[in-house]
């Protein structure tokens, strides 16, 4: 399937010198955003995933459907003071900047097989923090999912050793 074609690129967004891929005309077509929900999916089985986590907040709108059709739980990774009960957090940077994370300390049991799934991987920086959290907890993270991959960024680098999915790749 080619995805590209539902991405929109904006220039200059965040902030200057930044090309942003925008997803949401791909999941404003219900038939497409189906479509790359189910090959994660597909993936997920593969890999025997038992609990899909993804970091806020665009990584909940591929793992929450995904989790669902497959009937496993989904876990949110949130930003701080969003979580209500007692979390663990990591703080790392970003492209454009600096981050801190959140889980649920309860949120993931010791073996538990993990899928993190996120809309982009670009540096990597967002998915190695929630690697490390769902670590933390004692989660075996299987597989990483994701929607796009910016490659010039290099962020499969700092996840060496975990499998990873994307389904467009720029």
């Amino acid at each position: 399937m080619d995805y590209k074609k539902y991405i929109a690129a904006v220039k200059d967004f965040p902030i200057e010198g930044i090309l942003f891929r925008d997803i949401t005309p791909l999941m404003a077509n219900g038939e497409i955003f189906q479509a790359a929900c189910n090959e994660l999916k597909d993936f997920a089985l593969e890999i025997g995933a038992e609990i899909i986590v993804g970091p806020e907040s665009r990584g909940f709108i591929f793992g929450c459907p995904i989790a669902y059709r497959l009937g496993i739980g989904f876990i949110p990774v949130r930003k701080p003071n969003k979580l209500p009960r007692e979390v663990i957090s990591i703080s790392y940077q970003l492209e454009y900047g600096n981050n801190t994370l959140c889980i649920h300390k309860d949120s993931i049991k010791p073996g538990q097989k993990v899928l993190v799934i996120d809309d982009l991987l670009a540096t990597g920086g967002t998915v190695k923090a929630t690697i490390d959290l769902v670590e933390k907890l004692g989660g075996n993270v299987v597989g990483l999912g994701f929607l796009i991959e910016l490659s010039e960024l290099r962020g499969r680098d700092l996840l060496e050793g975990y499998k990873i999915k994307t389904l467009i790749t720029y």
